[in-house]
């Protein structure tokens, strides 16, 4: 049975938790394997981290999320900050440079260390991230996000998750009008319409408009000397965060990977969903094996 190691370290306005599972530095000749998400947090990489017995595997929470806790009160989190704690992570494993599988808001993240900190990663798989300034329709799209992020505020997470949900129900390019549309019931998605008055919620709060607002800095990504595979879900074709990650393989001159499932392909029953993890974590070692 792998042993997990928990750790916890201070970054900047928050104190940041990770786990290390597998062999000890030195003994391996892969480079450690981080699996990385943001708003969600390492519990999500239960199964597809058990895929992977034979390397060093390290999960963690981003700040505001799970066990990571932020101090300075801040109410929205931005990728720099984010990539400031990946590489606090990093260096404190002490087993770099490393290879990334970096998912959802977690690939944002990790776009912005490969593009301060590149000598810290040799490989990273960037699937789905879901930054709309590259999209053809980022001025509607930008638009959405901010409505969500206003939504929660104003009338609570029923509401504003109804919005997102309808939003990734889409296949292509937004409507110039989409705003305008009335907005949809929260019971169509089986959600409450009442509001519960909290307003931490790591999506829809803290990361929603700092994610999706990010522009990946494509010429420092182009210089770097890691090896930058921006990946897709097959059965998330023409969404939002599909649709960024071919459109910013275009910017860097690369063809995306295709990978099993959808947004959540590696899930194997966290948080209620059940992706292909086996077939997923089998895309993932081929395409690491290609470095």
């Amino acid at each position: 049975m792998t042993e997990t190691v928990t750790r916890t370290l201070a970054s900047t306005g928050a104190t940041i938790t990770y786990d290390v599972r597998g062999a000890a530095a030195g003994s391996e000749a892969r480079p450690a394997l981080l699996l990385i998400g943001s708003p969600m947090d390492a519990t999500g990489f239960t199964t597809l981290a058990s895929h992977f017995p034979d390397r060093t595997v390290v999960t963690y929470d981003p700040r505001g999320a799970g066990r990571s806790v932020r101090t300075d009160g801040v109410a929205e989190h931005l990728p720099v900050e984010h990539a400031e704690d990946l590489r606090r992570v990093i260096e404190a494993v002490g087993l770099g440079p490393v290879e990334i599988f970096a998912s959802s808001g977690g690939a944002v993240n990790a776009l912005a260390l490969v593009a301060a900190h590149p000598e810290l990663v040799s490989t990273l798989v960037a699937h789905e991230p879901p930054v709309v300034p590259v999209l053809p329709d980022a001025e509607v799209v930008g638009a959405l996000c901010t409505d969500i992020h206003a939504t929660y505020l104003r009338a609570g997470s029923g509401r504003a998750m109804a919005k997102f949900f309808e939003a990734l129900g889409v296949r292509g390019e937004f409507p110039a009008d989409w705003l305008s549309r009335p907005a949809p019931d929260p019971a169509a998605f089986g959600l409450p319409a009442e509001d519960d008055g909290t307003r931490g919620d790591p999506l829809l709060g803290q990361n929603m408009r700092g994610c999706t607002g990010y522009r990946p800095d494509a010429e420092a990504l182009r210089a770097a000397g890691t090896r930058i595979v921006p990946a897709v879900g097959k059965e998330s074709e023409g969404q939002f965060p599909a649709r960024a990650a071919v459109a910013l393989a275009g910017e860097l001159g690369r063809e995306p990977a295709v990978f099993p499932g959808d947004h959540g392909g590696f899930l194997g029953g966290e948080y209620g969903q059940h992706g292909e993890p086996e077939a997923f974590a089998q895309t993932l070692r081929a395409v690491l094996d290609q470095a």
